[in-house]
């Protein structure tokens, strides 16, 4: 595979915590490498079933694999305050030194409203995010740090506990204005699988970002997440995505619907050819592999996949025998 990575998306919104690190540690063995694991307060629709504490698994995940991981992605603005989460990345850092990164993203209401308030429009949800990572930047220092912003406040204060280095942050961005304020700000850009037209207008604007701010964005990393579904059978694999997956098949913005009971009516709706575009289904690895490669293709180089049914050890073997050994930088 030369120089592309592909992982595996750690869906804690779908396996529980034991079942998500045996199944990391068997993705390793098949020639997977890296975890992007989901910071769900929820999932998506009841039939997932799951919603584990993401910072716990992540370091369950760390001790029992080798590669590289992190939470993909945390909100640091509404349900936990930058603060910590500055304290948990610094601290899994500290503990894997080298293999972890902290992905950020400005939060949706299924995750989010849950400890009451306001849930604010799009663009309050990006600056808030942004003001959040200027507060982990500083906690990040080493240093005291005083912070009174829009929207965050905090006394002097420091972490005690660092790693060496602290870990990268990677923002999760799909807009052209957080796009390009990703490649200004951080250290790598993370956005989900979508239309080759729609993520080469991404990457461009990240790349306007990076070099605004005198970085070269062809070395940053760009991370991809990509939902899948494989199964021996197209009708297995389809009947996988309309029940485990259906919010792949939502062509609408989902950040302010706030209860997998909404979700599981508005999945009602949803139509094989809604995934047209979004999600490959199919039993052929090779159609499976062809997807991967336009992506590789496309400049991204640390794709993390997740198959969406719950046939996961079979899909492992298979990638791992038929598709990636085949991917080509």
């Amino acid at each position: 595979m030369g120089d592309v990575q592909i992982g595996i998306a750690a869906a804690l919104e779908q396996f529980s915590p034991r079942e998500s690190i045996e199944l990391a540690a068997l993705a390793e063995r098949h020639g997977f490498s890296g975890q992007m694991a989901a910071d769900h307060f929820q999932p998506w629709v009841p039939a997932q079933g799951q919603a584990s504490f993401v910072w716990s698994v992540l370091a369950s995940l760390a001790e029992n694999t080798t590669g590289d991981l992190g939470p993909g992605v945390t909100c640091p603005s509404f349900r936990q305050h930058p603060a910590l989460v500055a304290q948990a990345a610094a601290t899994l850092e500290a503990t894997y030194p080298g293999r972890t990164w902290l992905g950020i993203g400005s939060g949706e209401a299924l995750n989010e409203h849950v400890i009451g308030g306001y849930w604010p429009e799009a663009p309050e949800r990006v600056r808030r995010m942004f003001e959040a990572l200027d507060v982990i930047r500083k906690l990040f220092s080493g240093k005291d740090v005083k912070h009174s912003g829009e929207f965050f406040k905090l006394h002097t204060t420091r972490l005690w506990t660092l790693p060496d280095t602290p870990p990268p942050v990677y923002i999760a961005s799909a807009g052209p204005y957080t796009s390009r304020k990703t490649g200004e700000l951080a250290d790598g850009l993370i956005t989900p699988g979508a239309s080759l037209d729609k993520l080469a207008g991404i990457l461009d604007n990240f790349a306007t970002g990076a070099r605004k701010a005198g970085k070269d964005p062809d070395s940053m990393p760009k991370l991809l997440q990509v939902h899948l579904s494989w199964a021996a059978t197209d009708e297995q694999a389809w009947r996988n995505a309309l029940e485990q997956w259906p919010n792949g098949g939502m062509k609408f913005p989902k950040a302010d619907i706030r209860s997998p009971f909404d979700f599981e009516q508005m999945a009602k709706l949803v139509r094989r050819e809604d995934f047209e575009g979004r999600m490959v289904v199919s039993s052929d690895p090779d159609v499976h592999r062809a997807a991967l490669q336009r992506y590789v293709d496309a400049g991204f180089t640390r794709i993390y996949v997740h198959n969406v049914g719950r046939n996961q050890k079979e899909w492992l073997e298979v990638f791992g025998r038929e598709v990636l050994p085949k991917l080509r930088a």
